[in-house]
Order: C-alpha cells, then structure tokens, then sequence
C-alpha cells in the first residue's frame, strides 16, 4: 500500500520529532510540533489540554530529572491518514533517587503539521 503525499510528511514530521526526544530536547519538541490546543493523554488519564499548561508540566518533570539515559525509538514511526504511531524506550532518573523506564507506544493524530491529540501506551 502506498503512502500519500500527506503521510509522508507526517512520517518526516514524526521522525523529526523522534529526533529531538531522543537528544533530550523534550521543551523543544513540543514548542515546535504541539497545536496550541493540543490534549495530551497518559493512558487512561485525562488530558492535558493547551500547549502551554502542557509546556509547563513538562517543565515541572524535567526540573526533577537527574539523568537522562536516553529516548530511544524501537519501532516506526509508521503512518495511516492524520495518524502516526511508533514505540520507544525512555529511561531517566529523578531526584527522589527512582530510576525511571517507560516501554510505550504513542499514537499521535495530526492538522495543519501540529500535533493536535497524542496518546502515550505505557509498559
């Protein structure tokens, strides 16, 4: 089955935003690549909804983060219509002395080149 032109640039999109997690520049992926109405899901948990309290959460984890070990992408990106899918590996430790490590697949839905509503399955 082919790509659309579309998919395509959501498949380059994704993997630039992959890119940037995997280099630790959580803040500016999502300064780059979140709607402004984003919602952001954890598994079953609610939203969070708007890039900047979404920005500002972010912050408030990073802000406990001791060491960062990596973000390491294990399969896809992979594309169907506004919809890109991939799984990853991210491990990092927090001041509390926890060593973090999250297996999980993200579902991301795609407008106008943003990210508008994302997914994140954790393991």
């Amino acid at each position: 089955m082919e790509t659309t032109t579309q998919e395509q640039e959501l498949l380059i999109k994704a993997n630039e935003v992959t890119a940037l997690l995997a280099e630790g520049k959580f803040i500016e992926a999502m300064e780059n690549y979140l709607a402004d109405d984003v919602q952001l899901f954890e598994g079953n948990n609610p939203a969070k909804v708007g890039k900047a309290f979404s920005l500002a959460e972010e912050q408030k984890l990073l802000e406990t983060v001791t060491n960062f070990h990596g973000y390491t992408v294990t399969s896809g990106p992979a594309v169907k219509g506004d919809t890109t899918f991939y799984e990853a590996v991210m491990e990092f430790d927090t001041n509390d002395g926890t060593k973090h490590r999250f297996e999980q697949v993200v579902r991301t839905q795609w407008k106008d080149g943003k990210i508008v509503n994302e997914r994140y399955y954790h393991a």
